[in-house]
């Protein structure tokens, strides 16, 4: 029973590294847009091979805990949702490459007044993505929830952003290709906010034992 938990604690601790490189990938690439710092950028390319082969390793360990011990009820949560936050995770650092690649497009050209709200938009997505992998170290439902209320700001945000974006486009086609890519970063930042939602979820799944995919808590049991 002591390795089962001793290899439980090694999958959290696994999946805490991962997390850490996806952040660290993320932050990367936003400094790469709002800086135009192509030595950030080079360095997201240089992590992804490794954020791939963790990956996979938290994969292969995860199966492995299932298929040796059969865990039942949290121990299995635990190891659902771990399956469940590196795949979020891993998505998360493929975003962070694609914005990459626009950051170094954006370098060759003006900036756009300035940015728009990419920086605004940048800020709260890293905040969700830090708060949903401190609830899950720390299994607080309560923080995994305020994940989840963040979410709607963050597409607010976008909308407003994708029309601010369109009409600098309207008005000097100049501006076009430099919008597209920032509507390209817009849009990958509102998806790595969706799967921190995702991960808050996860976590109310570990913690509550409770699935609230699509409103799924609210409704009433059956």
């Amino acid at each position: 029973m002591r390795h089962f938990v001793e290899e439980l604690e090694h999958l959290k601790t696994k999946l805490l590294e991962m997390g850490a490189l996806v952040e660290a990938s993320i932050q990367r690439s936003i400094s790469a847009v709002t800086q135009k710092d192509r030595n950030a950028a080079e360095e997201v390319f240089r992590n992804e091979d490794r954020v791939n082969a963790i990956e996979l390793e938290i994969d292969d360990f995860a199966i492995k805990l299932l298929a040796l011990h059969q865990p039942m009820a949290a121990d299995l949560r635990l190891i659902v949702a771990a399956l469940k936050i590196n795949t979020d995770l891993e998505r998360m650092g493929d975003l962070s490459v694609s914005i990459a690649e626009r950051a170094l497009s954006l370098i060759e050209g003006p900036v756009i007044k300035p940015m728009i709200d990419i920086p605004h938009i940048a800020g709260l997505v890293q905040s969700m993505v830090r708060k949903a992998l401190d609830a899950f170290v720390m299994r607080d439902a309560d923080l995994a929830r305020s994940v989840l209320a963040s979410d709607d700001a963050v597409d607010s945000l976008r909308t407003a952003c994708y029309h601010e974006l369109i009409s600098f486009m309207e008005k000097d086609p100049a501006n076009i290709k430099q919008a597209l890519n920032l509507l390209v970063v817009t849009r990958n930042l509102e998806r790595i906010a969706d799967h921190s939602t995702n991960i808050a979820e996860d976590v109310l799944f570990l913690v509550k034992g409770i699935d609230v995919r699509h409103h799924a808590e609210s409704r009433p049991p059956s």
